[in-house]
């Protein structure tokens, strides 16, 4: 009965253990460490800062961010759909149709996304 328990507990026991000595090691080695000066400089790099620590981006990047992860989401929505093409036609299960609506509903949003201008850069 243990037997089959056993490479289970094992897996408890490495991961336990490997999170423990991650947590030890960042704690002795890590920047509260005292005896660890070289985490208290600014830079490791031994380079002293110009400019400003954080540097401001428009929120224009942002939302040019986050439509480009949208359509790469969808777009791997995509794949499987071709993936599974053939076993869909084999099966005579219509699969052309839902496969373009998807596509349409993503040129509409690509189209009203063009015309409110959010994809220029120079306003």
């Amino acid at each position: 009965m243990l037997t089959d328990y056993l490479p289970v507990l094992i897996q408890i026991g490495l991961a336990v253990f490997f999170a423990v000595a991650i947590l030890g090691f960042s704690h002795l080695m890590g920047q509260r460490a005292r005896t660890n000066s070289l985490k208290d400089s600014a830079y490791e790099c031994g380079m002293l800062p110009e400019g400003r620590a954080g540097a401001r981006f428009s929120v224009k990047f942002y939302l040019v961010a986050m439509l480009f992860i949208i359509f790469d989401i969808e777009v791997v929505f995509l794949i499987p759909w071709v993936l599974v093409y053939r076993d869909f036609l084999s099966q005579n299960l219509p699969i052309l149709f839902p496969v373009l609506f998807f596509i349409l509903v993503l040129v509409v949003g690509l189209i009203y996304e063009l015309k409110k201008g959010v994809l220029e850069w120079d306003k």
